[in-house]
């Protein structure tokens, strides 16, 4: 976890057993709109350190985390070292068996410091969580992705709302203060 003494979310995570601070984010959208449910399948993208893992293992789901990065094993949780935009990914996730109930989402670009290609390159992000979405999940299923507020935001919701029976855009309370993040939280796959 990145240091932020300051953080509540941070210490709170800390004290709690939880990977990262994000967690919080998870369980307040699975509060308000029941995400996970016991024996779902569940695709989580971007998924290092592991903390949208961690919860909805903890909420009896079976998980694939996929990230480019190693992250500590957890129970309940498959983790496939890949590349979202890697075409094998793909090809390795049509081996498992069935398809996802819930696309989990927290993936977010290298940040440039330019605010306009940082946020061109997270709606890509969320292009391509759209497009393992559209393959990957069973008709009903869910997702929740990151998004940045601004001008690429319209776009990608619009497509979402041409996939899904029910799109709404929510900020967690537990992000942090100032961020541009929000959440498309997609549900009624069609």
């Amino acid at each position: 976890m990145r240091k932020v003494p300051r953080d509540r979310y941070y210490r709170k995570a800390l004290k709690e057993g939880y990977r990262s601070r994000a967690a919080y984010k998870l369980l307040q959208m699975d509060g308000r709109f029941h995400l996970l449910r016991p024996g779902d399948m569940v695709l989580d993208l971007g998924a290092a350190p592991g903390g949208w893992s961690q919860v909805a293992a903890q909420r009896g789901a079976r998980v694939v985390a996929v990230d480019r990065a190693e992250m500590e094993p957890l129970p309940g949780v498959l983790h496939l070292v890949a590349d979202v935009l890697d075409p094998s990914l793909e090809e390795a996730l049509q081996g498992l068996p069935g398809k996802f109930h819930l696309l989990l989402s927290d993936m977010a670009p290298k940040f440039t410091g330019a605010r306009a290609t940082d946020h061109a390159r997270q709606a890509g992000l969320a292009h391509r969580a759209l497009d393992l979405a559209q393959k990957f999940l069973r008709p009903g299923g869910g997702a929740v992705i990151k998004l940045f507020r601004g001008a690429e935001e319209p776009g990608v919701a619009r497509r979402a709302r041409g996939m899904f029976q029910s799109v709404r855009l929510y900020e967690p309370p537990a992000k942090q203060q100032g961020s541009a993040e929000v959440y498309l939280v997609a549900e009624g796959r069609l």
